[in-house]
């Protein structure tokens, strides 16, 4: 008998950690090839990790709500096999024995060694208290990519991370921890403690250079009391919930949120797809809805203005070359989720109209990949799916604009003809863009929303797809 170390498998480039939701399997359960160990989450898509051997669980390693590192060993598994099934894994706890002795970097190589800092949900949560962290602790400590992100906002230091002590596995700091400590232990500390070097100044990016008079950091509101009566009921928010609810506090902190409206006629473009929506269904066995017509227009304006189609890293704005359009989708459970479709400008209408209805489907069935959600460059939201006629919706971090469009109503409206002016009944809908007015002005804000809204107005009734 040999024991297989089975390892939490790659989920995509950005994807560093995951958080065990629940374990299907229990030690002792024979378990057959490809069975489901574990459901996983990463950020705000659940995963689920196949066994890659048959066997019989043994050991789990990690408890449920716990956060676990791709490439950690999360279970064993005792199998019938030479002792060589296990080789691999103990291939990859090679490479780690060989650090136990650190070695001081240059400045720069520490810089290289910091990946970016993608939005990753970070649930853990658990007491702490502030003291120094062990000196062999602090040389290789691991710091979620969400920790990075926050510790740059806050310009607060390596050396100054490695002196809180956090509460996940393994003495982990997490998000929960960082924002405690930033809002109750921090104000304690000396300012001369923290002059030393961030996570902010070792990005590879060039140097930035801050003002005199660069703003202060938006100081923490503390949240009200809230009193609760014997009839009220208690709920607690799920696991995406507060991803969620995080991720929208810290945009409205980070962006200066401003919203543009455009009313458009769309008539056209509903006559057109009344008029191709059977066929289409019949030859292609796939509904085509307005989505990815919203998203054809937003990708053809975006091309017209690429400045809407950056981020904003402290003074730096960061020009993407990619054209990757999230698209917010409701899930059974009432939360949204936003799948991307990278490098939507390369696709025609029928390309669009099969990525927008398979992403839609396996968002509402919780079978998205973690890549299918990152890396998203602007976002698209149809808030007229729930019958509103507009909306001002919060950016997406890191991006700059956010569309919503809104119910395509029938309304009076009046026309200018060759023989003169006519009230007709047209298809009518408004068009509200969010941006960042940090980067984004109003000029080239409401230009680009209009911009939109002329690919939408004029569209050609007789085009064929």
């Amino acid at each position: 008998m040999a024991q297989y170390e089975v390892l939490l498998p790659k989920m995509g480039e950005s994807v560093a950690e995951a958080t065990v939701i629940k374990w299907l399997k229990q030690p002792g359960d024979m378990i057959s090839l490809d069975d489901t160990l574990l459901e996983i989450a990463t950020d705000k898509v659940d995963s689920e990790v196949p066994s890659p051997v048959a066997g019989k669980l043994i050991k789990q390693l990690y408890s449920e709500d716990e956060v676990v590192q791709v490439g950690a060993v999360i279970a064993l598994i005792e199998t019938e096999g030479a002792a060589s099934a296990s080789a691999p894994a103990e291939e990859e706890k090679a490479a780690p024995v060989a650090a136990e002795e650190p070695v001081a970097e240059p400045a720069a190589e520490q810089a290289a060694a910091i990946p970016g800092t993608e939005q990753l949900g970070d649930t853990t949560a658990g007491a702490h208290s502030f003291m120094p962290a062990p000196a062999d602790a602090e040389a290789d400590r691991f710091y979620s990519p969400l920790v990075k992100s926050i510790a740059a906002q806050e310009h607060i230091s390596v050396q100054e991370l490695n002196t809180i002590t956090g509460s996940g596995a393994e003495g982990r700091l997490t998000k929960d921890d960082l924002l405690r400590y930033i809002q109750q232990d921090r104000k304690n500390i000396p300012v001369a403690a923290a002059k030393t070097e961030s996570f902010a100044a070792q990005k590879p990016a060039a140097p930035v250079q801050h003002s005199a008079q660069q703003p202060a950091a938006i100081s923490h509101i503390a949240t009200p009391a809230v009193s609760v009566g014997g009839a009220d009921e208690i709920i607690e928010m799920d696991r995406m919930g507060k991803i969620i609810s995080d991720h929208m506090t810290m945009s409205k902190h980070t962006s200066a949120h401003v919203t543009s409206f455009v009313e458009a006629d769309v008539t056209n473009m509903v006559l057109w797809r009344d008029r191709v929506k059977k066929n289409f269904e019949k030859r292609e066995n796939e509904k085509i809805t307005f989505t990815p017509i919203f998203i054809e227009a937003v990708a053809k304006a975006i091309k017209d203005f690429p400045m809407i189609n950056v981020s904003v890293n402290g003074t730096q704005i960061i020009k993407r070359k990619d054209i990757n359009i999230g698209m917010a989708a409701a899930l059974p459970t009432g939360n949204l989720i936003v799948p991307v479709i990278k490098n939507a400008d390369q696709f025609n209408l029928v390309g669009l109209t099969k990525s927008v209805n398979d992403l839609a489907g396996r968002a509402r069935a919780a079978k998205l990949k973690p890549d299918e959600t990152q890396n998203g460059t602007f976002t698209l939201t149809n808030v007229g799916s729930f019958g509103n006629v507009m909306g001002t919706p919060i950016i997406n971090q890191p991006q700059v604009a956010i569309l919503a469009v809104g119910a395509i109503k029938k309304k009076p409206a009046v026309l200018e003809t060759e023989y003169g002016d006519v009230i007709a009944i047209r298809h009518m809908m408004f068009l509200s863009l969010s941006y960042d007015h940090r980067v984004v002005n109003g000029a080239l804000g409401g230009t680009f929303v209009r911009r939109v809204a002329d690919y939408l107005e004029n569209w050609d009734i007789n085009r064929e797809i």
